[in-house]
């Protein structure tokens, strides 16, 4: 057993029993991937949480936070919405729909053109103001606990590991963890 195995922790358990009734089972990934899981539904249950305090959900925070990355006059057409959001085009019309009924979005079609655009009311704006401050000021508050240089160091982990993942299963849509 390699010194940095910890017998008290519990994803390392899982892989040392593994090794113990399999020996010579590959379970270098369980000590990754196992981790990243765990992370992901800790991470999405307490985003989860945070959005619904604030009487939101992770599919208005994305569909209303799409719309003001954009920048002024915060409007974008459905077909935006949907390569932006890496979401169906369904999805996209049930989260517009939604949204227009709150009263956080105006939906418009194009005079000549079968184009629908999307475009933020005053009341959304108001709306993912206070959420993107609400969520990431919660992420910053939940990463503290690193380093800055742990943090740094993370970052380029997970990006390396993301880039090769993605060049090897090829593209997934995103998904917030988490979002319906």
């Amino acid at each position: 057993m390699a010194s940095d195995w910890d017998e008290n922790d519990s994803v390392d358990a899982i892989a040392l029993a593994w090794l113990r009734e399999r020996p010579g089972t590959p379970v270098d990934g369980i000590r990754i991937v196992t981790r990243v899981w765990r992370l992901a539904k800790l991470l999405g249950e307490d985003r989860r949480r945070t959005l619904a305090a604030a009487g939101a959900d992770a599919a208005t925070l994305d569909l209303l936070s799409v719309l003001r990355r954009g920048g002024a006059p915060y409007r974008l057409s459905t077909r935006e919405l949907t390569e932006r959001t890496r979401v169906s085009a369904g999805a996209i019309s049930q989260r517009v729909a939604r949204a227009e009924q709150a009263g956080l979005v105006r939906r418009a079609s194009g005079v000549a053109s079968r184009t629908v655009t999307v475009t933020l009311t005053a009341e959304g704006h108001a709306l993912v103001e206070r959420l993107v401050d609400r969520v990431l000021g919660r992420e910053a508050e939940l990463i503290s606990c690193l380093s800055s240089e742990q943090q740094t160091a993370l970052t380029e982990l997970l990006r390396a590991f993301l880039g090769e993942l993605e060049a090897q299963l090829g593209p997934v849509p995103h998904t917030q963890v988490g979002s319906t």
